[in-house]
């Protein structure tokens, strides 16, 4: 960033700096301008979080310089100087906001941004992600927010509280003052196993951060902006593995047919992910990517998702991976419809394209059978044939078995699919050795 602006190429320099709130967005930025501050002109700070606050820091430069009185004047006024200052748009979150129109209309001075929104990188002549903080930074930090002293064994246990918190700044502060207040350094750690989301709710009273918001707020305020359709595709994704979500398991499940026979899930079990996929289906019945996209675009948006687009896939910070199972009024309905829709997905897969699917797959049904092992018996076939491909045979010999089982009983044992199950289950143990 500091070589950025000490560029000369004739014309604004704009540097965006964007990521998760809470992840220090404006500390990196006021660091920079506080190591900087001799080389600009004048300085003059934004708070850019509505039209409204926007207009009132405009009006101040005009009013403090004796250029007028309204936003316009002061953007005129910066646009006839030609000395080097820098305007901060501090908070630049809502996405409704054409933040252009507020540059002063010359091809000088400098403009910093901080934003959850990524898609301002239209706006910049560069920009940084603020992401998690080193280890070493993040230690330090904690202990001057709890006001501990650095010694080898307070940084000790400090490094595994920081690891638990995944190294995000706010977090961290709101820890430290925790940690402060109660005197809890050694056993913060065993408390925030058993209490992640009251302590992450928890306003400090007293703090080293002018921060005014707790993590969970910070990311609420941000969920409360997004669709519905954006809010369920965000919940849903908290019963996946935080990283590889991608947007072939929900096209899959969209082309799933259920089965007929008794043992198949029911229309009850199916109707909640169904009325879910169908958000994402054409009047024409099929997969619609963009309405996908328009979802995922709205989460982006304000950092809640990051998306890899050589990987093609999502991922989600592990904080607010497990904070968003708190937005939740009934858990279990929403780890049921992923279950199908993964289980959907499977089932929709051609078998040559299954050994790079059940690579891709295997962290997300991991995580959905250990959140909770009730799969129905048509997706528990499912996952067993995905476990085999994985080479996980004893998972895979798991459900299997237990689908047999499910199909002797309610078939019978010379039905097509109660063969095909043990079928399956032969094949499994051939690769064991059995």
């Amino acid at each position: 960033m500091h070589q950025f602006f000490e560029e000369d190429f004739g014309k604004q320099h704009i540097f965006l700096l964007h990521g998760l709130g809470g992840s220090g967005k404006t500390q990196t930025a006021l660091k920079f301008i506080r190591e900087s501050s001799s080389r600009f002109s004048d300085i003059f700070l934004i708070d850019t979080s509505t039209l409204e606050t926007i207009d009132t820091g405009l009006k101040n430069i005009a009013a403090t310089r004796n250029v007028g009185s309204t936003a316009d004047d002061a953007l005129q006024w910066l646009s006839t100087q030609s000395a080097d200052w820098l305007l901060l748009f501090d908070n630049a979150d809502d996405p409704k906001i054409n933040l252009h129109r507020f540059f002063p209309p010359c091809n000088h001075g400098n403009i910093l941004i901080t934003s959850r929104n990524p898609g301002l990188r239209v706006h910049a002549g560069s920009h940084s992600l603020v992401s998690d903080m080193e280890e070493l930074d993040a230690v330090e930090l904690l202990l001057t927010s709890a006001g501990e002293n650095v010694t080898p064994g307070n940084k000790v246990t400090a490094a595994e509280i920081v690891k638990a918190l995944w190294y995000l700044p706010l977090a961290i502060i709101q820890a430290g003052a925790f940690i402060s207040k109660s005197g809890t350094l050694g056993t913060y750690l065993d408390l925030f196993k058993k209490n992640k989301a009251r302590l992450l709710r928890e306003q400090p009273t007293q703090s080293h951060s002018d921060y005014t918001w707790t993590v969970y707020t910070t990311w609420q305020i941000s969920f409360d902006q997004l669709s519905k359709q954006a809010q369920t595709l965000l919940q849903l994704w908290s019963f996946l593995h935080h990283e590889g979500i991608s947007e072939d398991i929900f096209s899959h499940a969209s082309s799933y047919k259920p089965h007929s026979y008794p043992s198949g899930p029911s229309e009850e079990e199916l109707w909640e992910p169904i009325k879910v996929i169908s958000k994402f289906i054409d009047p024409a019945g099929v997969w619609d990517s963009l309405q996908f996209i328009e979802a995922t675009t709205e989460m982006k948006s304000y950092s809640l998702v990051n998306f890899d687009p050589d990987k093609k896939s999502f991922s989600v910070h592990p904080l607010v991976h497990s904070w968003t199972r708190t937005t939740l009024m009934d858990t279990q309905s929403y780890h049921h419809s992923m279950v199908a829709i993964v289980g959907m997905a499977i089932a929709d897969i051609p078998w040559q394209d299954m050994q790079l699917a059940s690579l891709k797959l295997l962290p997300h049904v991991d995580s959905l059978i250990r959140g909770n092992g009730n799969v129905t018996p048509d997706f528990r076939y499912e996952y067993g044939r995905l476990y085999r491909w994985a080479d996980r045979l004893k998972d895979a010999e798991q459900l299997q078995l237990a689908v047999v089982q499910n199909r002797r009983d309610i078939l019978s044992d010379d039905h097509p699919d109660t063969l095909r199950a043990m079928s399956d289950l032969a094949a499994t143990y051939h690769k064991l050795g059995s």
